[in-house]
């Protein structure tokens, strides 16, 4: 006989399966499933198809990954609004949050909803998302934004600098409030960093089956995109514009560990785990990787981590020993002196350097 008792810990549950054999004996297994934390944004008058079409998506590559796995990730979808009332979106569909924006909950995926007309008002009623995003961002969250809803990303400054795109309808407002963003009005899909940004709903679609990719793999991917498309339709490679690229080699385990490394880089990281991870010897994931993208593994995950560093000592006011932690370095030393060989400046330098650049800007507009 046996007995199933589970732990839930900050990335996943613990199942402890305890089998008791007819000599008394009792033998010990545990399996971890990774959990993913999935937030929808609501608020009154969304579009609601902006959130019920990625839920039913991402459901359905659970159930077919665990169909097949049963230590794929388990998903954990909630939605949350800026109180606890029931919020009535475009379609006249009410929706009620599961919690809200001053709880602060620990997500690993946001979306953000499509907002109808003019999203001015929405933006004022919803004044505290905007320090949870913040937050979730550097904690290494993805955040994805559709349409008018890239709005509450641009109204956070965390788009500043960084590429974006919205609804066509929304494209001269959006450059007259927001001058700071890059605004991509050629693009249906873009990407920069952890940030998303789809200009309709049938690239939100798009979106969604490349982070369900992300979260599982190709093969669950294209059979959730064949259950909810039958059409052909363009790649989201072909439909986006991405800053720091990383589908540009045909190596497709290399792909999805180099997705795995941009997840999970806050974490304590060992290759010879990714290596296993993608059931490969370290010999062979190392040499894949090199051909695959040029870099080592441990190089790409380095780059990785001093690129959101940069981020963070420039948009937020984090201290350099806490931007080091949150990008996966416990040792502040070997991280100050990574930054240097990387960028031939230090972290305390690099800040001071960036914000005199934005301070000027702010000045001169």
């Amino acid at each position: 006989m046996f007995y199933v008792d589970d732990i839930n810990s900050g990335g996943g549950i613990t199942f402890l399966v305890y089998i008791f054999t007819s000599q008394c004996r009792i033998k010990f297994l545990a399996l971890t499933v990774m959990i993913q934390r999935i937030y929808f944004v609501l608020c009154d008058e969304m579009l609601a198809s902006s959130a019920t079409l990625p839920m039913e998506m991402l459901n359905a590559g659970e159930s077919i990954a665990r169909s097949k796995n049963r230590r794929s990730a388990r998903l954990e979808i909630q939605t949350i609004a800026q109180d606890a009332t029931p919020i009535k979106t475009r379609a006249g569909i009410p929706l009620t949050p599961y919690t809200v924006f001053d709880a602060q909950p620990e997500a690993n995926i946001i979306f953000l909803p499509a907002l109808w007309r003019n999203p001015r008002l929405r933006l004022r009623e919803n004044p505290s998302i905007y320090s949870w995003l913040t937050q979730q961002v550097q904690n290494g969250a993805i955040v994805s934004a559709v349409g008018t809803g890239v709005c509450f990303l641009a109204e956070s400054g965390l788009l500043d600098g960084k590429a974006a795109t919205t609804h066509w309808h929304y494209f001269d407002q959006f450059q007259k409030y927001y001058p700071r963003v890059d605004l991509k009005r050629q693009y249906f899909i873009t990407q920069s960093g952890n940030l998303f940004c789809a200009a309709s709903v049938n690239a939100l679609a798009d979106l969604t089956v490349h982070f369900i990719q992300r979260i599982y793999n190709q093969e669950i991917a294209n059979h959730v995109e064949r259950h909810f498309s039958h059409e052909i339709r363009r790649s989201y490679e072909e439909r986006g514009y991405f800053d720091g690229k990383i589908n540009q080699h045909p190596d497709e385990d290399i792909v999805q560990a180099q997705m795995w490394l941009h997840d999970n880089y806050g974490k304590d990281i060992r290759l010879s785990e990714v290596a296993e991870r993608f059931e490969m010897s370290v010999r062979s994931f190392n040499r894949r990787f090199k051909i695959a993208t040029n870099k080592s593994p441990l190089q790409y995950l380095q780059e990785i981590r001093i690129t959101v560093a940069k981020d963070l000592l420039q948009t937020s006011n984090l201290t350099i020993h806490e931007i080091a932690y949150k990008v996966g370095y416990s040792d502040m030393g070997h991280f100050v002196g990574l930054f240097k060989k990387l960028l031939a400046t230090t972290p305390s330098e690099y800040r001071t350097t960036v914000r005199a650049k934005l301070f000027s800007a702010d000045q001169h507009s």
